[in-house]
């Protein structure tokens, strides 16, 4: 979900306003996946690396992401969406760990829709704790080291309940990965759109969703 700083710079707003305005287009993605069928939508909403930008919006980000966890419940409830997170989610300040633990919890039963919000989240981190998990699975004489394949791999990532994802969709016209999914975007087709994020409507992730639509798969075949 890129592009909410310029889309605030280029208005003279505060960089928050244009993370605030980034919360509806999420509303609009979540109503065009149910509306399209799509089973899991992924949004990267904070990574590790994001952890470096200034106290100051940092703080603002997190308390805007309570507020989220707080307002939408009911509305996830209404649409029948299943909230789920991804990430090191331990880093997360204890307000928002507490109501991200409770809009799960409430959300459990809801089957429209996964929303899959990654969190303190770094691809590679994602690579390493799988490794660190193998590692002590092998330790523990659970794991034989020899049986370790792509699918065994697979099930030790902070994904391996969800599939791995048909359509990465790249906004502000950025052309990069920027740390996001790196296992599991290996055949993951992917639209890149000049729209910032802010300004991302359903009719967009329609028009995404019909692109990929005309697109062949062959995963390496003919």
């Amino acid at each position: 979900m890129d592009g909410n700083g310029r889309w605030a710079r280029e208005r003279g707003l505060p960089r928050i306003r244009g993370h605030e305005e980034g919360a509806e287009s999420v509303r609009e993605a979540i109503a065009g996946c149910i509306e399209s069928g799509v089973e899991f939508l992924t949004l990267y909403a904070f990574s590790t690396e994001n952890w470096r930008r200034p106290k100051i919006e940092v703080s603002a980000l997190m308390k805007l992401l309570e507020r989220f966890l707080k307002q939408p419940t009911p509305e996830l409830m209404e649409k029948n969406v299943r909230l789920q997170a991804i990430g090191r989610l331990t880093d997360l300040p204890a307000p928002c760990q507490r109501e991200l633990q409770r809009a799960i919890e409430t959300t459990s039963g809801n089957t429209a829709l996964t929303l899959i919000l990654a969190l303190s989240y770094s691809g590679r981190l994602e690579v390493i704790d799988a490794i660190k998990s193998l590692l002590a699975g092998i330790d523990l004489g659970h794991i034989d080291k020899a049986a370790i394949d792509v699918e065994m791999f697979s099930k030790h990532l902070y994904t391996k309940h969800y599939p791995d994802p048909d359509l990465l969709i790249r906004t502000s016209g950025e052309m990069r990965l920027s740390n996001f999914l790196l296992w599991q975007l290996s055949y993951t087709e992917i639209f890149v759109t000049p729209k910032l994020w802010p300004d991302f409507r359903k009719k967009d992730l329609l028009e995404a969703i019909r692109d990929y639509g005309s697109r062949q798969r062959r995963y390496g075949g003919i």
